[in-house]
């Protein structure tokens, strides 16, 4: 096993309830579902469990209820190889829940209710400065509160830790805050959301990806779906390819690309052989149901590779 460096997650910890469907119901309608099933979840947690299976040094700064759901969320977390003794459990509020339908083809619509993220205060990120500081990188998304974001990435900044954003949801965002950011991972939504430019093709990728350049992002990292990623190092770009693999359930895929990439690039990979690695984690990742229960371990991602050739 490769020696990471040490990586710190802020971000969101959901319960994800899930109805596999058909397809999506239109306004008005009421659909029969296949499948249910509850699964832990959240952006944050989902990256976090990513990188603490694919086997990253890593620290979680999160919020969950009070409640027994908050409770079985910890004890999950720490047997998937995470700190979580920045968990904060905020007295009187529920843990966040996440309601998801997933369709025939494996694409899904969700919709959150925020619960304890919302209590992930600049106080709390203050707490964890310390351990900001002392990581090699610090990781968020945008299921907590904007501020603290901000909050976290200018203390990551002062300290030299690389900051590493997934801009998802997908949402305007000061220069201010974009200027901190060394890593970003939006999506074709996202990216867009950011810089004006809609991504449908490399040449278009390799606009956006100059926007955020020019607003002081060293590295762009555009996720494409079924097409890879366009990436991008200061202006030098390309696509990169993934592994085709049958999907079967979106969940999570993006997280799982995330928290692998991570621990990848913690591990001193360059970025080509960082991206394989965290393609074939999200690869996997979308042969399986559910959000946690999607992501794969360390083992399963070098078995993969070793198959791809």
């Amino acid at each position: 096993m490769k020696t990471a460096g040490n990586l710190v997650v802020l971000g969101s910890i959901n319960a994800d309830h899930i109805l596999n469907l058909e397809s999506f119901p239109r306004p008005g309608e009421t659909v029969t579902g296949n499948q249910y099933q509850v699964a832990f979840g959240g952006k944050g947690a989902n990256q976090a469990v990513a990188a603490g299976r694919s086997g990253a040094n890593i620290a979680f700064i999160a919020c969950t209820g009070d409640d027994d759901t908050g409770e079985r969320v910890r004890k999950q977390l720490a047997s998937d190889n995470i700190d979580v003794e920045p968990v904060t459990v905020v007295a009187g509020e529920s843990t966040g829940v996440a309601l998801i339908f997933v369709n025939g083809e494996g694409e899904n619509v969700i919709g959150i209710h925020a619960g304890a993220n919302a209590a992930l205060s600049t106080d709390l990120v203050a707490e964890q400065q310390q351990r900001i500081a002392q990581a090699d990188a610090l990781l968020m998304q945008l299921e907590s509160p904007l501020e603290s974001v901000q909050a976290a990435a200018e203390i990551a900044h002062r300290n030299n830790t690389t900051v590493v954003l997934n801009p998802a949801p997908a949402r305007a965002l000061s220069d201010d805050l974009l200027a901190l950011v060394d890593i970003i991972t939006p999506n074709e939504t996202e990216a867009e959301k950011l810089t004006g430019v809609r991504v449908t093709n490399d040449d278009e990728a390799a606009r956006a990806a100059q926007v955020l350049h020019d607003k002081g992002i060293g590295t762009v990292i555009i996720t494409l779906g079924s097409r890879g990623v366009w990436a991008s190092q200061q202006g030098n770009g390309q696509r990169v390819p993934g592994f085709k693999v049958q999907a079967i359930d979106t969940i999570a895929a993006g997280d799982t690309f995330n928290g692998a990439l991570m621990t990848a690039l913690l591990e001193g990979e360059a970025l080509p052989e960082a991206l394989r690695f965290a393609h074939a984690a999200a690869a996997i990742a979308v042969t399986r149901k559910g959000a946690q229960p999607s992501v794969p371990w360390r083992k399963e991602i070098d078995d993969f590779l070793r198959q791809q050739g």
